[in-house]
Protein backbone atom coordinates (compact mmCIF):
# COMPACT_ATOMS: atom_id res chain seq x y z
CA UNK A 1 0.00 0.00 0.00
CA UNK A 2 1.11 3.54 -0.81
CA UNK A 3 0.65 5.57 2.37
CA UNK A 4 -0.96 8.98 1.84
CA UNK A 5 -1.25 11.88 4.27
CA UNK A 6 -1.80 15.66 4.18
CA UNK A 7 1.39 17.70 4.04
CA UNK A 8 0.24 21.31 3.61
CA UNK A 9 -1.50 23.74 1.29
CA UNK A 10 -0.26 25.96 -1.54
CA UNK A 11 -2.33 28.72 -3.09
CA UNK A 12 -5.50 27.08 -1.82
CA UNK A 13 -4.61 23.59 -3.10
CA UNK A 14 -3.93 20.53 -0.95
CA UNK A 15 -0.40 19.21 -0.83
CA UNK A 16 -0.18 15.51 -0.02
CA UNK A 17 2.66 13.16 0.79
CA UNK A 18 2.86 9.69 -0.72
CA UNK A 19 5.22 7.13 0.84
CA UNK A 20 6.51 4.23 -1.21
CA UNK A 21 8.03 1.31 0.72
CA UNK A 22 9.88 -1.57 -0.93
CA UNK A 23 10.42 -5.15 0.20
CA UNK A 24 14.06 -4.14 0.87
CA UNK A 25 12.95 -1.63 3.49
CA UNK A 26 13.62 1.45 1.33
CA UNK A 27 11.20 4.34 1.91
CA UNK A 28 10.58 7.27 -0.46
CA UNK A 29 8.38 10.24 0.40
CA UNK A 30 6.92 12.14 -2.55
CA UNK A 31 4.80 15.29 -2.47
CA UNK A 32 2.60 16.57 -5.29
CA UNK A 33 4.06 20.10 -5.11
CA UNK A 34 6.48 19.97 -8.00
CA UNK A 35 6.56 16.15 -8.00
CA UNK A 36 9.15 16.43 -5.25
CA UNK A 37 11.14 13.60 -3.70
CA UNK A 38 10.96 14.94 -0.14
CA UNK A 39 12.92 12.18 1.59
CA UNK A 40 14.54 8.89 0.59
CA UNK A 41 15.61 6.49 3.33
CA UNK A 42 17.82 3.46 2.78
CA UNK A 43 18.67 0.76 5.36
CA UNK A 44 22.28 0.93 6.57
CA UNK A 45 23.49 -1.10 9.54
CA UNK A 46 20.01 -1.74 10.88
CA UNK A 47 18.99 1.94 10.64
CA UNK A 48 17.48 4.13 7.93
CA UNK A 49 19.72 6.79 6.38
CA UNK A 50 18.25 9.78 4.52
CA UNK A 51 20.11 10.20 1.24
CA UNK A 52 18.50 13.36 -0.18
CA UNK A 53 18.16 16.98 0.91
CA UNK A 54 14.72 18.25 1.81
CA UNK A 55 12.52 19.77 4.49
CA UNK A 56 10.35 18.41 7.26
CA UNK A 57 7.74 21.19 6.81
CA UNK A 58 6.02 22.06 3.56
CA UNK A 59 6.04 25.82 4.17
CA UNK A 60 9.82 25.81 3.80
CA UNK A 61 9.65 24.56 0.21
CA UNK A 62 8.12 27.57 -1.61
CA UNK A 63 10.34 30.01 0.30
CA UNK A 64 13.67 28.26 0.76
CA UNK A 65 13.99 25.30 -1.63
CA UNK A 66 16.60 25.51 -4.44
CA UNK A 67 14.54 22.92 -6.35
CA UNK A 68 15.17 20.21 -3.73
CA UNK A 69 13.89 16.97 -5.27
CA UNK A 70 11.48 18.60 -7.72
CA UNK A 71 10.92 18.44 -11.46
CA UNK A 72 12.14 21.44 -13.43
CA UNK A 73 10.64 22.84 -16.63
CA UNK A 74 8.99 23.54 -18.99
CA UNK A 75 12.58 24.09 -20.09
CA UNK A 76 15.03 22.99 -17.43
CA UNK A 77 18.39 24.65 -16.93
CA UNK A 78 19.18 28.01 -18.56
CA UNK A 79 17.60 29.74 -21.55
CA UNK A 80 19.62 32.75 -22.72
CA UNK A 81 17.79 36.04 -23.01
CA UNK A 82 14.55 34.39 -21.88
CA UNK A 83 13.47 33.99 -25.49
CA UNK A 84 13.50 31.52 -28.36
CA UNK A 85 12.31 31.20 -31.95
CA UNK A 86 9.95 28.51 -33.16
CA UNK A 87 8.15 28.34 -36.47
CA UNK A 88 9.33 31.81 -37.45
CA UNK A 89 7.98 33.45 -34.30
CA UNK A 90 9.89 34.77 -31.29
CA UNK A 91 8.57 33.82 -27.87
CA UNK A 92 9.51 35.74 -24.73
CA UNK A 93 9.38 33.79 -21.48
CA UNK A 94 9.73 34.98 -17.89
CA UNK A 95 13.25 35.78 -16.70
CA UNK A 96 14.28 34.76 -13.18
CA UNK A 97 18.10 34.73 -13.30
CA UNK A 98 19.16 38.15 -14.54
CA UNK A 99 18.09 38.40 -18.19
CA UNK A 100 17.87 34.62 -18.50
CA UNK A 101 15.27 32.03 -17.59
CA UNK A 102 16.16 29.17 -15.25
CA UNK A 103 14.15 25.96 -14.86
CA UNK A 104 11.04 27.30 -16.59
CA UNK A 105 10.76 30.61 -14.75
CA UNK A 106 9.49 31.60 -11.30
CA UNK A 107 6.32 29.54 -11.73
CA UNK A 108 7.78 26.56 -13.54
CA UNK A 109 6.26 23.11 -13.19
CA UNK A 110 8.41 22.38 -10.13
CA UNK A 111 6.52 25.05 -8.18
CA UNK A 112 2.98 23.92 -8.96
CA UNK A 113 0.60 21.46 -7.32
CA UNK A 114 0.04 18.40 -9.51
CA UNK A 115 -2.78 15.88 -9.40
CA UNK A 116 -1.59 12.58 -7.97
CA UNK A 117 -2.96 9.04 -7.84
CA UNK A 118 -1.28 6.17 -5.94
CA UNK A 119 -0.92 2.84 -7.72
CA UNK A 120 -0.68 0.13 -5.07
CA UNK A 121 -0.36 -2.65 -7.65
CA UNK A 122 2.98 -1.34 -8.97
CA UNK A 123 4.15 0.55 -5.86
CA UNK A 124 4.00 3.83 -7.75
CA UNK A 125 2.49 7.30 -7.79
CA UNK A 126 1.20 8.83 -11.04
CA UNK A 127 1.33 12.63 -11.18
CA UNK A 128 -0.37 14.74 -13.86
CA UNK A 129 -0.56 18.42 -14.71
CA UNK A 130 -2.30 20.49 -17.37
CA UNK A 131 -0.07 23.41 -18.31
CA UNK A 132 -2.03 25.98 -20.35
CA UNK A 133 -0.93 27.70 -23.53
CA UNK A 134 1.13 30.76 -22.56
CA UNK A 135 2.26 29.47 -19.16
CA UNK A 136 5.45 31.44 -18.32
CA UNK A 137 5.38 32.51 -21.98
CA UNK A 138 5.62 29.03 -23.52
CA UNK A 139 3.24 28.04 -26.32
CA UNK A 140 0.98 25.00 -26.34
CA UNK A 141 -1.50 23.35 -24.03
CA UNK A 142 0.49 20.58 -22.36
CA UNK A 143 -0.67 17.46 -20.60
CA UNK A 144 2.22 16.27 -18.43
CA UNK A 145 2.58 12.91 -16.71
CA UNK A 146 5.24 11.77 -14.23
CA UNK A 147 5.35 8.32 -12.65
CA UNK A 148 7.65 7.39 -9.77
CA UNK A 149 7.93 3.64 -9.10
CA UNK A 150 9.94 1.95 -6.33
CA UNK A 151 11.19 -1.61 -6.81
CA UNK A 152 13.68 -2.89 -4.24
CA UNK A 153 16.49 -0.33 -4.14
CA UNK A 154 15.56 1.21 -7.49
CA UNK A 155 13.46 4.33 -8.00
CA UNK A 156 12.36 4.84 -11.61
CA UNK A 157 10.93 8.05 -13.08
CA UNK A 158 9.00 8.00 -16.35
CA UNK A 159 8.02 11.33 -17.92
CA UNK A 160 5.64 12.00 -20.77
CA UNK A 161 3.83 14.95 -22.31
CA UNK A 162 1.52 15.78 -25.20
CA UNK A 163 0.87 19.16 -26.80
CA UNK A 164 -1.75 20.64 -29.11
CA UNK A 165 0.84 22.72 -31.05
CA UNK A 166 4.60 22.72 -31.55
CA UNK A 167 6.53 23.85 -28.49
CA UNK A 168 9.78 23.19 -26.67
CA UNK A 169 10.05 20.96 -23.64
CA UNK A 170 13.00 19.70 -21.61
CA UNK A 171 12.32 18.28 -18.14
CA UNK A 172 14.73 17.23 -15.42
CA UNK A 173 14.62 15.69 -11.97
CA UNK A 174 16.47 17.95 -9.54
CA UNK A 175 17.30 15.75 -6.57
CA UNK A 176 20.11 16.71 -4.22
CA UNK A 177 21.91 13.67 -2.78
CA UNK A 178 24.20 13.10 0.19
CA UNK A 179 24.90 9.40 0.65
CA UNK A 180 27.07 9.85 3.73
CA UNK A 181 26.69 11.20 7.24
CA UNK A 182 28.81 14.37 6.90
CA UNK A 183 27.74 17.92 6.08
CA UNK A 184 29.28 17.96 2.60
CA UNK A 185 29.72 15.66 -0.39
CA UNK A 186 33.28 16.57 -1.35
CA UNK A 187 34.76 13.20 -0.40
CA UNK A 188 32.23 10.97 -2.14
CA UNK A 189 33.69 9.01 -5.05
CA UNK A 190 32.27 10.09 -8.46
CA UNK A 191 32.43 8.42 -11.85
CA UNK A 192 30.61 9.68 -14.99
CA UNK A 193 30.37 8.15 -18.47
CA UNK A 194 31.26 11.43 -20.15
CA UNK A 195 34.20 12.30 -22.35
CA UNK A 196 32.99 15.79 -23.29
CA UNK A 197 31.12 18.80 -21.93
CA UNK A 198 29.33 21.91 -23.17
CA UNK A 199 31.50 24.98 -22.65
CA UNK A 200 29.81 27.90 -20.87
CA UNK A 201 30.47 31.56 -20.25
CA UNK A 202 31.78 31.82 -16.67
CA UNK A 203 29.68 34.94 -16.04
CA UNK A 204 26.24 33.42 -16.55
CA UNK A 205 26.80 29.68 -17.23
CA UNK A 206 25.16 30.02 -20.65
CA UNK A 207 26.63 27.61 -23.24
CA UNK A 208 28.91 29.10 -25.88
CA UNK A 209 27.92 26.35 -28.30
CA UNK A 210 31.27 24.62 -28.13
CA UNK A 211 31.38 20.95 -27.18
CA UNK A 212 34.83 20.24 -25.77
CA UNK A 213 36.59 16.99 -25.03
CA UNK A 214 37.47 16.31 -21.42
CA UNK A 215 41.21 16.69 -20.85
CA UNK A 216 42.59 13.50 -19.27
CA UNK A 217 43.37 14.02 -15.60
CA UNK A 218 41.66 17.42 -15.46
CA UNK A 219 39.03 18.54 -12.96
CA UNK A 220 36.34 17.56 -15.48
CA UNK A 221 37.66 14.05 -15.99
CA UNK A 222 35.33 11.71 -14.10
CA UNK A 223 35.94 8.70 -16.31
CA UNK A 224 37.83 7.23 -13.38
CA UNK A 225 36.51 7.64 -9.80
CA UNK A 226 37.56 10.88 -8.06
CA UNK A 227 36.44 13.23 -5.31
CA UNK A 228 35.61 16.94 -5.58
CA UNK A 229 38.87 18.41 -4.34
CA UNK A 230 41.95 19.71 -6.13
CA UNK A 231 45.48 18.51 -5.51
CA UNK A 232 45.81 20.66 -2.41
CA UNK A 233 42.53 19.44 -0.93
CA UNK A 234 40.52 22.59 -1.69
CA UNK A 235 36.89 22.15 -2.87
CA UNK A 236 36.12 22.38 -6.58
CA UNK A 237 32.75 23.85 -7.58
CA UNK A 238 30.76 22.16 -10.34
CA UNK A 239 27.68 23.38 -12.22
CA UNK A 240 27.90 22.21 -15.80
CA UNK A 241 26.53 19.88 -18.44
CA UNK A 242 28.50 16.76 -19.29
CA UNK A 243 27.94 15.15 -22.68
CA UNK A 244 27.28 11.49 -22.07
CA UNK A 245 29.04 9.01 -24.30
CA UNK A 246 26.84 8.60 -27.36
CA UNK A 247 27.89 5.00 -28.00
CA UNK A 248 27.15 3.85 -24.46
CA UNK A 249 24.86 0.93 -23.70
CA UNK A 250 21.77 2.32 -21.92
CA UNK A 251 21.86 -0.80 -19.76
CA UNK A 252 25.02 0.61 -18.17
CA UNK A 253 24.84 3.37 -15.56
CA UNK A 254 25.97 6.85 -16.62
CA UNK A 255 26.96 7.77 -13.06
CA UNK A 256 28.29 5.83 -10.08
CA UNK A 257 28.75 7.62 -6.74
CA UNK A 258 29.90 6.03 -3.48
CA UNK A 259 29.67 7.47 0.04
CA UNK A 260 32.93 8.17 1.92
CA UNK A 261 32.21 5.33 4.37
CA UNK A 262 31.58 2.94 1.48
CA UNK A 263 28.21 1.88 2.87
CA UNK A 264 26.08 3.18 -0.03
CA UNK A 265 26.56 3.47 -3.78
CA UNK A 266 24.28 5.34 -6.18
CA UNK A 267 23.88 4.35 -9.82
CA UNK A 268 21.96 6.32 -12.46
CA UNK A 269 20.59 5.14 -15.80
CA UNK A 270 18.97 7.46 -18.35
CA UNK A 271 18.00 7.89 -22.00
CA UNK A 272 19.09 11.57 -22.08
CA UNK A 273 22.26 12.80 -23.86
CA UNK A 274 23.40 15.17 -21.10
CA UNK A 275 24.00 15.26 -17.36
CA UNK A 276 24.14 18.47 -15.33
CA UNK A 277 26.49 17.88 -12.43
CA UNK A 278 26.08 20.37 -9.59
CA UNK A 279 27.65 20.08 -6.15
CA UNK A 280 25.68 22.78 -4.33
CA UNK A 281 28.59 25.20 -4.46
CA UNK A 282 26.15 28.10 -4.13
CA UNK A 283 23.74 26.57 -1.62
CA UNK A 284 23.01 28.44 1.60
CA UNK A 285 19.64 27.43 3.06
CA UNK A 286 18.53 29.64 5.95
CA UNK A 287 16.27 27.11 7.69
CA UNK A 288 16.92 23.57 8.99
CA UNK A 289 16.55 20.69 6.59
CA UNK A 290 15.57 17.07 7.18
CA UNK A 291 16.15 15.99 10.76
CA UNK A 292 17.49 19.47 11.60
CA UNK A 293 20.45 19.30 9.22
CA UNK A 294 22.15 22.43 7.91
CA UNK A 295 22.49 22.81 4.14
CA UNK A 296 25.39 25.03 3.12
CA UNK A 297 28.00 24.96 0.40
CA UNK A 298 28.69 21.49 -1.04
CA UNK A 299 25.92 19.92 1.07
CA UNK A 300 24.58 17.84 -1.80
CA UNK A 301 25.16 16.77 -5.39
CA UNK A 302 22.75 16.77 -8.32
CA UNK A 303 22.82 14.42 -11.30
CA UNK A 304 20.29 16.05 -13.63
CA UNK A 305 19.84 13.86 -16.69
CA UNK A 306 18.78 16.24 -19.43
CA UNK A 307 18.91 17.65 -22.92
CA UNK A 308 21.59 20.32 -23.26
CA UNK A 309 21.09 23.79 -21.71
CA UNK A 310 20.00 26.66 -23.99
CA UNK A 311 19.35 24.25 -26.86
CA UNK A 312 17.08 26.59 -28.90
CA UNK A 313 20.08 28.87 -29.54
CA UNK A 314 22.40 26.09 -30.72
CA UNK A 315 21.12 24.17 -33.72
CA UNK A 316 23.74 21.44 -33.42
CA UNK A 317 22.48 20.48 -29.93
CA UNK A 318 19.93 17.64 -29.78
CA UNK A 319 16.49 19.23 -30.41
CA UNK A 320 13.81 19.75 -27.75
CA UNK A 321 10.83 20.55 -30.00
CA UNK A 322 7.73 18.44 -29.46
CA UNK A 323 4.59 18.42 -31.60
CA UNK A 324 1.13 16.79 -31.52
CA UNK A 325 2.64 14.01 -33.67
CA UNK A 326 5.87 13.77 -31.66
CA UNK A 327 5.14 13.72 -27.91
CA UNK A 328 7.68 13.88 -25.10
CA UNK A 329 9.09 10.75 -23.45
CA UNK A 330 11.98 10.44 -20.98
CA UNK A 331 13.03 7.98 -18.30
CA UNK A 332 15.70 7.66 -15.64
CA UNK A 333 16.35 5.21 -12.84
CA UNK A 334 18.34 5.45 -9.60
CA UNK A 335 19.61 2.61 -7.46
CA UNK A 336 21.01 3.29 -4.00
CA UNK A 337 22.27 0.25 -2.14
Amino acid sequence: MVAVKPFGTFEGKKVEQFTLTSTNGVEVDLINWGVTVRDWRVPVGGKLRSVVLGFDKFDDYPVHSPHFGSLAGRVANRLAGSSFELGGKTYNVVANEGPNSLHGGPEGIGRLVWDAVPDDATNAVVFSLASPDGAMGYPGNLKLKATYRLDGNRLRLELGATTDRPTILSLVQHQYFNLGTGDDVLDHSYQLAAGAYTEVSPDDLIPTGNILEVTPGSDRDFRQPRNLRDGSGKPIGYDGNFVLDADRDVADPVAIVTAPDGDLTLKLWTDRPGLQFYNAMMTDVKVPGLNGRTYGEYSGFCLEDQMFPDTPHHRHFPPIVITPEKPYAHWCEFEIA
